[in-house]
């Protein structure tokens, strides 16, 4: 990366490359990786932790006043009510990774009174660096993004994730899917949403949609595409994404046909209307404490004894 980057998102890349090279060395190996579960078919390793650990403590040596949100320890670390908050997946496509498959990555974003300012997301197997500063575009190393120019829903490849935690309305899913994939040129499932969301900030997807997802798994994908000149938004095409668990995203024209064909399936929170009870002061806590996940299960699990199924947590 050879132009000048803001002093944050200097950091963060420091912070995705420390990152990276914890799971490139725990790739070579991942035979010996203990596992443990933190629901079904929902899997962390240490790798994930040893990762998330190194992520926060290089940022919070540079900013120790920011709050941090992410994945594995949630908002456990840094202050608790700065206007900064970063928002960390460690390790997004865990379940790829203990198969092998090299489709995962590192997801760094800072957002500033709710708005995601900066945004990394690493990809170690292929060492490639996507990057974003709000107002200054996006790139994938020294590469500018743009997101594809197709128009047509017919002519577009679109990217996807399903759902795999016990509970998920596949029923759901499956009449999205359908609709989607009537309409379009292909349908992808690679297993790890922060590279889906880079995927269509480069123009290699068209447009991409799925439930459940959290914040980490979001926050830098949803600017490195505003920035590659794409739109963000839940089914109902709103901005508000980030704590809703549904995002849709694309160039403008496909981004515009997917929320018409998915905007009958939303399931967006509806805010407290003037004079009813007031939101929640700590929005983002509101989020953590309402999906705090399960105690994780300590018993070990090897590889061989995981299902062969292809269900990514992200």
């Amino acid at each position: 990366m050879s132009q000048a980057l803001h002093p944050m998102l200097n950091i963060a890349v420091k912070a995705a490359r420390a990152a990276g090279s914890i799971i490139n060395r725990a790739a070579l190996d991942v035979e010996r990786l203990t596992i443990s579960t933190k629901g079904v078919n929902d899997f962390v390793t240490e790798v994930d932790q040893a990762a998330e650990k190194v992520i926060i403590e290089t940022l919070l040596t540079a900013y120790p006043g920011h709050a941090i949100l992410a994945e594995e320890s949630g908002r456990t670390r840094g202050a608790k009510h700065s206007d900064y908050l970063w928002i960390i997946d460690p390790l997004d496509g865990t379940t790829n990774f203990i198969h092998g498959l090299p489709i995962y990555a590192v997801s760094i974003a800072l957002a500033f009174r709710g708005k995601v300012e900066q945004a990394v997301v690493y990809d170690p197997a292929r060492n490639d660096m996507f990057f974003a500063s709000k107002g200054r575009g996006a790139f994938l190393n020294d590469r500018r993004l743009r997101v594809s120019k197709r128009l047509r829903m017919a002519e577009a490849l679109v990217g996807t994730g399903f759902p795999f935690r016990k509970g998920d309305n596949f029923k759901r899913y499956l009449k999205m899917f359908e609709e989607v994939m009537q309409h379009c040129a292909g349908v992808r499932r690679p297993g790890a949403a922060a590279l889906d969301l880079c995927y269509v900030a480069a123009g290699w997807y068209d447009g991409f949609f799925e439930t459940g997802l959290n914040p980490w798994d979001v926050a830098a994908g949803s600017l490195l595409i505003t920035e590659a000149g794409g739109l963000v938004g839940n089914f109902t095409g709103d901005a508000d994404y980030l704590y809703q668990r549904e995002v849709v995203a694309g160039n403008p024209k496909i981004y515009a046909q997917l929320v018409q064909t998915l905007a009958p399936y939303t399931r967006v929170l509806k805010h407290p209307e003037p004079g009813h009870a007031a939101a929640a002061p700590d929005a983002t806590q509101a989020f953590v404490d309402a999906a705090a996940p399960p105690p994780r299960q300590t018993t070990r699990i090897r590889k061989a004894d995981l299902p062969a199924g292809d269900d990514t947590p992200r």
